[in-house]
């Protein structure tokens, strides 16, 4: 009777075990159907926003920008930069390696700017990975330090538009579903979630959580507030980029909005750098308060000041750093 009781409970566990994977066989399809059609549908906006674009509007508003407007945009972009080196140093002090922080810094400027143009499993990812490892870290501490990165990279957003979708919900295009109170209710939960997240940590014994396949500890209350206003202040300088090249003529409150909007369809769509995505989802949101020839002429700005000026100087790091050799650290 025990044999048979343990046979059954075998066959239970292996049916259970193969009903989860079937499971999530079909969540890893349904995802990858779902960015597909996404896709095709960012194509078919941009398409059709490009038909109507007068490309020689566009060049004349480039070559409009007053050398002040610039620099100023500039000015906020390396603000963003070096703010998002602190999500790094955030993941030294939580395994607590001791590479110095001039070297941390370099390594998070390095690989945010390759991640900007080439995409997070590139930059973000691999990048991370080779050049901690020539820096002698073990890919476990590694591990750690990406998760947190990504975890203080989002919980940041969260915050942020979720507050603003609650208290400050940029106007939608005549004709749109998704109305004021739809993006009110979106930011109540990112708020709720953010909220969640910040109780865990403050908790006595905080759970683990996994990430790539390892055991995480969640950092503490105190890290955790650090976490959102480093990634809060970040998001909101990302916006006074675009706000500052749009010649401040839309509110900040909506140019902030739709770069958060932004955002996430660049992940969904997986783009490197979110080619055209970026661009659908501006002209989209704010065609109707400004011209397409100028919102592009922003965009295009932006994209040299914020993803390939920086990405030069990071090449120039990525081939010292790469350069090292593995040392001894505590990591």
């Amino acid at each position: 009777m025990a044999s048979e009781a343990l046979t059954r409970r075998k066959a239970d566990a292996a049916s259970a075990a193969g009903t989860r994977s079937q499971g999530r066989a079909w969540y890893a399809v349904a995802k990858r159907v779902l960015a597909i059609l996404f896709l095709f549908a960012v194509v078919g906006l941009v398409a059709n926003h490009v038909r109507h674009v007068e490309w020689d509007a566009v060049g004349g508003a480039l070559r409009a920008y007053a050398a002040d407007t610039l620099l100023l945009a500039a000015g906020f972009a390396a603000a963003s930069h070096a703010l998002y080196c602190g999500y790094d140093l955030i993941g030294r002090h939580q395994t607590g390696h001791r590479l110095p922080t001039s070297t941390v810094v370099g390594v998070g400027f390095t690989c945010y700017a390759f991640n900007l143009n080439l995409g997070s499993l590139v930059g973000g990812v691999a990048l991370r990975y080779r050049l901690y490892a020539r820096l002698g870290l073990k890919a476990a501490v590694t591990t750690e330090i990406l998760a947190l990165s990504l975890l203080t990279n989002w919980i940041g957003y969260f915050c942020v538009a979720g507050t603003l979708f609650l208290l400050a919900p940029p106007s939608m295009p005549p004709g749109w579903e998704l109305g004021t109170e739809g993006l009110r209710w979106v930011g109540a939960g990112l708020l709720c979630s953010a909220a969640a997240y910040v109780a865990v940590c403050f908790l006595p014994k905080r759970p683990d959580w996994r990430f790539r396949g390892h055991a995480l500890r969640l950092p503490s209350g105190k890290v955790s507030i650090l976490q959102i206003l480093l990634s809060a202040a970040n998001w909101m300088t990302i916006g006074a980029v675009v706000w500052v090249l749009l010649h401040q003529q839309i509110e900040y409150s909506s140019v902030l909005g739709v770069l958060l909007v932004a955002a996430v369809a660049g992940v969904i769509a997986h783009i490197p750098a979110g080619l055209g995505v970026l661009e659908a989802v501006f002209i989209a949101l704010l065609s109707h308060r400004m011209s397409a020839s100028e919102i592009l002429a922003a965009l295009l700005a932006y994209r040299a000041l914020y993803y390939l000026a920086p990405l030069a100087l990071a090449l120039a790091i990525f081939l010292k750093l790469d350069g090292l050799r593995g040392r001894k650290t505590s990591g």
